[in-house]
């Protein structure tokens, strides 16, 4: 399952600079989530690092990228795999 940030979001740049796969921007009016790079943190930490620490709780699931953990593990693997060949 990939996360999305709600309207909620109050653009407290907390998130962002703590999601490993880059995958949360700046987007028109809140912060976003790429949902084909967000894996929930799964292959590197044990919760999702932008839910534990946003402070108004606006990232749930995104219904519309419902993943298991094993496809979020094989996207883990992908995005790793696509790092390690970018110069």
């Amino acid at each position: 399952m990939a996360l999305m940030i709600t309207d909620e979001c109050i653009n407290c740049d907390v998130c962002e600079p703590e999601c490993p796969n880059h995958a949360i921007y700046l987007g028109e009016v809140h912060y976003d989530i790429h949902p084909d790079k967000c894996t929930e943190c799964v292959g590197h930490f044990e919760e999702a690092q932008c839910v534990a620490i946003c402070p108004v709780a606006c990232i749930p699931v995104n219904p519309g990228h419902v993943e298991s953990r094993e496809t979020l593990m094989q996207k883990y693997l992908r995005l790793q795999e696509s790092d390690a060949s970018e110069p």
